[in-house]
């Protein structure tokens, strides 16, 4: 096909013109854009068209699905606002999501990172409640969140830290995030957000690219009523929010819904509206963990009962109400991926899933090293930490590679 002029067409919904920017994810050198559509204010939603002139005499200009993620943002380290945008956008587009790893230490840090540059992915780095504790010293009292907080903010300086000073050794695109915040811990958020704050009145972004708020087992009414609380005060800092409705059973860092009703597993679509409505009228940034029988834990292929194709629905309900062209108008969350087969996320991913959470399995592959020849023939290369923390390392990585393969989420940069 090289070596003649193509045109392709290209449409989207959006909720409000400054979303126009996801265009530029197909901008290049070689590349021209032609707007044939009017541009609109406010927050109504349109389809707007856009016909791309594409110089394919060229190898690596923008061809369709050809398009690479160096070309979306120009350069890696930590995305927020509307390069963040950009980035899940562009994954909803070209069907696949980005993987989500709960780091507990520089070291996870660093496989995550490791194993991104490998699959040449963009990757989510998150923290816990409880993980972020763990950063930050189990010697330091939590009382008042102050080990969560301190050590949440630790985690995202030391990543932009890293990217900052060795960007080229990893070049890859961040997504600093924070995990499950229940209703008893949005002290723990209440703190993060104040970083977030400060951080944004010198370098003109947030710390973190995105937030999640977890209020799904309380009324769907009150879920929604705190998080536009919340949601309002993060649009003007540029964040980026993430809430669930439904409930995810099982267990995962002190998160434990093992006994919930089987009912809550399952998100309705109108529930998934309303969402949509409250918060659209805050900002287009945001998105939704919608539950479709997911559980937290290690569990093998077929123990868990996932319906994947319920994300489906939601989005063919909200496009219907939302009178739009764009199949896909959500952002959808896929928490609890243990015990997934690989076509129950395939199936997620046509169906707008930009981001799936591993976090049980990683742990459970972290290989423990131990010294073969007993206590009285010590062998440092076994029991020098240096040694283990990196064979743990080197299977998180492996894990990373392996969930960017899942995700089709490969070869993207």
């Amino acid at each position: 096909m090289w070596g003649r002029k193509s045109q392709l067409k290209y449409s989207f919904h959006s909720t409000t013109s400054s979303s126009l920017a996801h265009i530029k994810l197909f901008v290049e050198q070689t590349t021209t854009i032609k707007q044939t559509s009017k541009v609109y204010n406010g927050r109504s939603p349109r389809t707007r068209s856009r016909i791309l002139t594409v110089d394919s005499s060229l190898p690596n200009t923008i061809c369709h699905r050809c398009c690479r993620f160096s070309h979306l943002l120009g350069n890696s380290g930590v995305v927020t606002g509307k390069n963040l945008v950009k980035v899940l956008e562009y994954a909803k587009t070209h069907g696949f999501a980005i993987p989500a790893f709960n780091c507990t230490s520089s070291s996870t840090v660093i496989a995550a990172l490791e194993g991104a540059r490998e699959a040449k992915a963009p990757v989510m780095i998150q923290v816990s409640q409880g993980g972020a504790a763990f950063f930050a010293g189990k010697g330091v009292k939590n009382g008042n969140q102050e080990a969560s907080i301190a050590g949440a903010t630790a985690a995202a300086m030391f990543v932009r830290q890293v990217l900052k000073s060795i960007a080229p050794t990893y070049g890859v695109p961040v997504i600093m995030h924070s995990d499950h915040c229940a209703k008893k811990l949005l002290p723990w958020f209440d703190g993060m957000l104040k970083a977030d704050e400060e951080y944004f009145k010198v370098h003109q972004e947030p710390l973190f690219s995105s937030h999640m708020l977890d209020l799904s087992e309380e009324s769907k009414e009150e879920n929604i009523e705190i998080c536009c609380k919340y949601f309002e005060r993060m649009a003007k800092i540029d964040l980026w929010l993430e809430m669930e409705i439904g409930i995810t059973g099982g267990e995962e860092d002190g998160v434990n819904n093992e006994n919930v009703d089987n009912a809550a597993l399952y998100t309705q679509p109108e529930d998934i509206w309303d969402v949509y409505a409250a918060f659209s009228k805050i900002s287009p940034w945001f998105s939704i963990a919608a539950a479709f029988g997911n559980v937290h834990g290690v569990y093998k292929v077929g123990n868990v009962t996932l319906q994947p194709e319920l994300l489906g629905k939601h989005q063919a309900y909200c496009k219907a109400k939302l009178k739009t062209d764009d199949p896909r108008p959500l952002y959808l969350v896929f928490h609890g991926g243990s015990g997934s087969s690989k076509q129950e996320i395939a199936t997620a991913l046509e169906n707008g899933v930009v981001k799936n959470y591993f976090e049980s399995k990683k742990e459970y592959l972290k290989t423990q090293v131990g010294n073969p020849d007993g206590a009285d023939a010590p062998n440092k290369k076994y029991y020098d930490p240096r040694v283990w923390v990196r064979e743990g390392e080197k299977t998180m990585v492996k894990r990373v590679i392996e969930a960017c393969q899942d995700l089709k989420n490969v070869n993207v940069l």
